[in-house]
């Protein structure tokens, strides 16, 4: 039973799927696509950590994202997934330009089939002002596909803002 979480950068999101997994009573894997390329992002990784129980199993993965979910996802578990955008950031600076599309569709096939809770967290980019350049602009018309096809495979899709989910499908938090 997936779960898109989506929000804007600090809006809570994260929370909101982190409190999730530890009410849903199930044994916790936190897939992460962060990697840590700077000091900015590894303090940004060093804080999602440190959050997080210490019981948890940590999984990072910035690519095979599909593989890892098949490879974790049991009727007995909760995969979180934080996150996505990180995730297609991840694929689009891969060298191999077609791997975005298989690694998507992969992922869109897996997510309907796969057993237990799944928490997937997604930033909203799509709210803003058309950025500048191309590289920009194709990120954020990717994100707000990605985050369309998601949407569609999962039961519930939650937005969040200022720290307050809001259910744009399925049952409130």
């Amino acid at each position: 039973m997936p779960t898109l979480i989506l929000g804007g950068a600090r809006s809570g999101k994260s929370a909101l799927a982190e409190r999730l997994a530890h009410d849903s009573g199930r044994a916790v894997v936190y897939l992460a696509t962060a990697e840590a390329r700077d000091g900015e992002m590894r303090a940004r990784i060093d804080h999602h950590r440190a959050r997080r129980p210490g019981h948890w199993a940590c999984v990072e993965e910035p690519l095979a994202l599909a593989d890892a979910l098949r490879g974790h996802a049991r009727a007995d578990r909760c995969v979180l997934v934080d996150c996505l955008t990180l995730w297609l950031s991840n694929l689009l600076h891969d060298a191999d330009a077609a791997r975005f599309g298989c690694e998507r569709d992969a992922l869109l096939a897996a997510l309907p089939t796969l057993p237990g809770e799944i928490l997937l967290v997604a930033n909203e980019v799509g709210l803003g002002i058309v950025p500048l350049g191309a590289l920009s602009r194709r990120f954020v018309d990717e994100a707000g596909r990605l985050n369309q096809s998601v949407a569609a495979a999962c039961e519930r899709v939650l937005f969040v803002a200022a720290g307050l989910p809001f259910a744009l499908k399925g049952s409130p938090p």
